[in-house]
């Protein structure tokens, strides 16, 4: 048995240094946050909204912030994984909890592996379908490569840089309103809640609370001691996040300020477009390609995570033979639903809607589990983390409704 425990846990860490695994944590969560579905619904509220949806941005932040440092802490701290710890809080919730988590991240990835298709068809003329079933290929081949977890974080932060790189090059060449930005951030004329709970849980909820914490666990940093490298992840990857967040938002800003109208069928290809004709068009089938995959990466992982409930090294070492085939299962599932579905703008903006009302159910089982001494031992949470969650949860519930109210 010993020896099973022992090639159990070295497996995840392959090693790697506690710090290398926490920056693959955090650019997995950071990249998860800004995928297709971020681009397609930032591009899509700022053509709605004006200046006035830097308010919204400006929440999203804040928010992930409060939600990935009070998740990634109390996953850690207890070495368990998000629907264990349901699970012991009430017998049976860590299943409803898997559900709606897998099943949000199946959703999402349908617009993900969508988005990266795509990108191809911006880049090569192909259809989006078949965009789609090459990128699906591509993300199967990270997950059964010798080293997935190792190759996948390298995947993910490469394709990090590229996203980076053409944002600050659009904003380079473009003019944007920063004052009326600024100034509608902190002070917007309109206030939509449905934006807010799109935008939160395309970016915060659902799975990607979970992704960078499960990345954690998977990569063996469990208990008080690894704190340190909780906090360096969790910042890491909410400052990647942010830029990226505010880059985008900018730049569409600058766009529908002019008077441009976007194409509802892919308004973040317009801001491109716009923005660096044919040249800038190019440039974003190439973000959109990063951004699908990272989202399809991020979404496989995490929602997969959910679906194990193992307590043994041994049952760990059982499991891990059959995970490359529910891997595979799930990103060909995705890949052909979007394939005779389609519409990708469209599933994007509903599945973000959708994840912002699973946001505060999740955030209030780790909350809980924070004070419970059988999951967190003798671990003190902090005070300030545990009232700004709750916050969250009061406010995403309140904005959740609000949300129901105006579509019913």
């Amino acid at each position: 048995m010993k020896k099973e425990e022992e090639v159990v846990k070295e497996i995840p860490s392959a090693g790697r240094s506690p710090r290398s695994i926490a920056m693959g944590a955090a650019f997995l969560m950071a990249m998860a946050a800004v995928g297709p579905g971020f681009l397609t619904q930032t591009a899509t509220f700022t053509g709605q909204m004006g200046a006035n949806f830097g308010f919204a941005i400006l929440l999203c932040i804040i928010v992930d912030f409060v939600v990935q440092m009070n998740v990634w802490r109390i996953i850690v701290v207890s070495g368990k994984r998000a629907q264990v710890i349901a699970n012991e809080i009430l017998p049976g919730l860590g299943y409803v909890l898997s559900f709606l988590v897998a099943a949000g991240g199946l959703l999402f990835n349908i617009g993900n592996i969508g988005g990266a298709g795509l990108g191809l068809n911006v880049l090569f003329g192909i259809s989006p379908e078949n965009g789609a079933i090459i990128a699906a290929c591509f993300a199967i081949a990270v997950f059964v490569a010798k080293n997935a977890m190792t190759v996948m974080d390298r995947t993910v932060q490469v394709l990090a840089v590229v996203k980076i790189a053409i944002l600050i090059y659009i904003m380079c060449v473009m003019a944007v309103p920063y004052k009326a930005a600024v100034t509608h951030t902190f002070m917007p004329t309109n206030i939509d809640f449905y934006s807010i709970v799109t935008i939160v849980g395309g970016t915060v909820g659902g799975y990607i609370s979970f992704s960078g914490g499960h990345r954690l666990i998977e990569g063996g940093l469990t208990g008080k001691k690894e704190l340190k490298y909780v906090n360096e992840g969790a910042i890491t990857g909410i400052g990647v996040a942010s830029l990226i967040r505010i880059l985008l938002f900018l730049a569409g800003l600058a766009v529908v300020t002019v008077g441009y109208k976007l194409d509802p069928a892919n308004p973040a290809a317009s801001i491109f477009k716009y923005a660096a004709g044919n040249f800038g068009y190019k440039f974003f089938g190439i973000l959109l390609f990063a951004a699908g995959m990272t989202s399809t990466l991020g979404s496989t992982f995490t929602s997969i995570s959910f679906l194990n409930y193992t307590h043994t090294a041994k049952s760990e070492m059982k499991l891990a033979r059959y995970n490359r085939a529910i891997v595979v299962a799930f990103i060909v599932i995705s890949a052909a639903i979007f394939y005779f579905i389609g519409n990708p703008a469209k599933v994007l903006v509903v599945v973000g809607a959708i994840n912002g009302f699973i946001l505060p159910i999740s955030l209030s089982i780790l909350l809980i589990a924070g004070y419970k001494k059988k999951i967190i031992g003798d671990y003190h949470h902090p005070l300030f983390l545990a009232i700004t969650g709750w916050i969250v949860v009061a406010f995403m519930l309140f904005a959740s409704i609000e949300t129901l109210i105006k579509l019913f």
